[in-house]
């Protein structure tokens, strides 16, 4: 192996690493890590502003702070959502 070779062998391991850490960073990025103000959160679930900070304030929804900030992640949005899934009734035979 020549010094060439070598140099070559660490300038390809460290774009390597820089890669596995770029890959990373974006697959830790396509995550749930996004939060979402009262506003964005209403526009989502179709209500008003003043429903979801009502909500929040009366601990009907789930939600998260971030310092005072009430915010919601998509989970929470999921979770509203599912909680006011309604079942059809299963009429019996007659």
């Amino acid at each position: 192996m020549t010094r060439t070779d070598l140099a070559m062998t660490r300038t390809d391991a460290k774009l390597i690493e820089r890669l596995v850490a770029a890959v990373e960073s974006l697959a830790e990025a396509s995550g749930e890590p996004r939060c979402y103000p009262p506003a964005q959160a209403a526009e989502l679930l179709g209500k008003s502003e003043n429903w979801v900070v009502e909500a929040i304030q009366d601990r009907r929804i789930p939600f998260t702070y971030i310092g005072r900030t009430p915010m919601l992640t998509a989970k929470h949005i999921r979770a509203i959502q599912d909680s006011g899934e309604v079942q059809p009734r299963v009429l019996r035979a007659a």
